[in-house]
């Protein structure tokens, strides 16, 4: 099939008017496996097809953008950056959409692979050249590429803000169109996953400017549309920097957090439940979280009542929250921070551990697997530890093999038996007979199945 295809590749170069030959090269790619035609990668000479493009007739540059999109896939990005470079500068520039996106993804592709990225880098005029023929787009597959660009290295993120696309983006962040400012919020945030980034967007003051926007959200009808994005950035930022300083700086974002959370709208409760769960990820978040005092106390109830009663997609958010705030790791096991963790614990719910338990025994997998992640963050903590152990049927239900039937499931409960059989308190606590059944549970691996014993009875078949 791969060589039918290749055939077909090179009859297009040798004719002028190719339709019915571009017909059936689209016709047999469809069944020629990707892994087939990436053997075949060094054979395929695109540049014909790139031809046709500048042809103007629709059915041949439908054809031809189809099929380069199967070929190109089958190319490694490197290879796409140093030998078609030409043939994609002429796609940004191309009259037809279709042709653009195309070009622009395979951009994407260049910029994500750090090999082939670099083609890019190091070529100044290239780089130049497609940050400026995508600063004529406003696709928002440009926009998006432009932050990807930026975020490569703080030359690239210079190249962008020179040519004044970085700003046009800035600028529709703070504009009017409320829908534009959603999308925008989450390209700014991924420009702030890098330093100079954040150092970017700090000295041009927009970290002060989204910050206002929050504050001025409560007498904007609309704010609903991108408050979420905005939070999220907040969320992000602190955890990439420092959560006390970004809280400190821009306490309109933990305001917002507490009072998203006592919303009744269930889009609002799944992003402050997210932030929590990323503020609270690392100790300095917790800490900060902590000094909130009764407030948090109140929050985490609620995030209790929600893991309880709320939709199965944001009941497993909001158990994810409680893994990631509850998670000590053992060198950093204090006194109070342990204290700290045992009282947010018994926050959430009167019985948090049998909530947990109750939310496990029920029929979904993913539901099922949250629940066993909570219990496995607290797993090295002692005060969680006596609280399994006297829990009535707890250790037994850890050990039980037949509760979970799919893989997720399985790999969940081994996970939480290693962190128990690993720690240090646990033969003390849980004593010395059910500290080995955890040991003989993890060397047995997750996918253990009992063998049945058979005995053989006369005259039966």
């Amino acid at each position: 099939m791969a060589a039918q295809a290749l055939t077909l590749l090179r009859e297009l170069a040798r004719l002028e008017a190719p339709l019915e030959e571009l017909r059936a090269l689209h016709s047999v790619l469809q069944s020629v496996p990707l892994s087939e035609l990436r053997e075949q990668a060094a054979e395929l000479h695109l540049g014909p097809l790139f031809s046709l493009l500048n042809e103007n007739h629709r059915e041949k540059t439908t054809l031809c953008v189809s099929i380069l999109e199967r070929l190109l896939q089958a190319m490694e990005p490197i290879h796409v950056a140093r030998n078609l470079r030409v043939d994609l500068q002429r796609g940004l520039t191309h009259p037809n959409d279709s042709v653009k996106i195309l070009t622009l993804s395979q951009v994407g592709r260049i910029v994500e692979n750090s090999d082939a990225v670099t083609e890019i880098l190091n070529n100044a005029e290239l780089l130049k050249q497609v940050v400026y023929c995508i600063g004529g787009e406003n696709l928002s597959v440009a926009k998006a590429l432009i932050v990807e660009i930026s975020s490569v290295s703080p030359e690239s993120l210079n190249y962008c803000t020179t040519s004044g696309l970085v700003t046009q983006l800035l600028r529709e962040l703070t504009g009017e169109d409320v829908l534009v400012r959603a999308t925008c919020i989450e390209m700014v945030t991924s420009l702030a996953y890098t330093h100079h980034g954040r150092q970017y967007l700090a000295q041009e003051g927009v970290i002060d400017q989204i910050s206002n926007i929050i504050v001025g959200a409560d007498s904007d009808p609309f704010s609903s549309f991108y408050l979420p994005g905005f939070v999220k950035f907040f969320g992000n930022l602190a955890i990439m920097d420092s959560p006390q300083q970004t809280c400190e700086r821009y306490p309109v974002f933990v305001e917002k957090v507490f009072e998203m959370m006592e919303s009744q709208d269930p889009t609002m409760i799944g992003v402050a439940v997210d932030t929590v769960g990323i503020l609270g990820s690392n100790v300095e978040g917790k800490q900060v979280l902590q000094k909130t005092g009764t407030r948090f106390e109140r929050l985490l109830k609620r995030i209790g009542y929600q893991a309880k009663n709320a939709s199965t997609e944001l009941k497993i958010r909001c158990l994810d929250a409680v893994s990631s705030l509850l998670y000590l790791p053992p060198e950093q096991q204090t006194d109070d921070l342990l204290r700290m963790t045992e009282s947010w614990f018994s926050s959430l719910s009167p019985d948090p551990l049998e909530l947990f338990r109750g939310i496990s025994s029920q029929p979904f997998p993913e539901l099922h697997c949250a629940a066993l992640k909570v219990f496995t963050a607290i797993a090295n903590q002692p005060w969680a530890q006596k609280l399994m152990f006297n829990s009535p049927g707890f250790v037994e239900y850890v050990m039980d093999r037949s509760v979970e039937h799919d893989k997720a499931s399985k790999d969940a409960k081994y996970e939480l038996v290693k962190a128990l059989a690993n720690s240090k308190t646990i033969a003390e606590i849980f004593g010395n007979p059910n500290y080995l059944r955890l040991r003989t549970y993890l060397s047995e691996g997750p996918y253990y199945v009992k063998p049945v014993s058979t005995t053989a009875v006369e005259g039966a078949e």
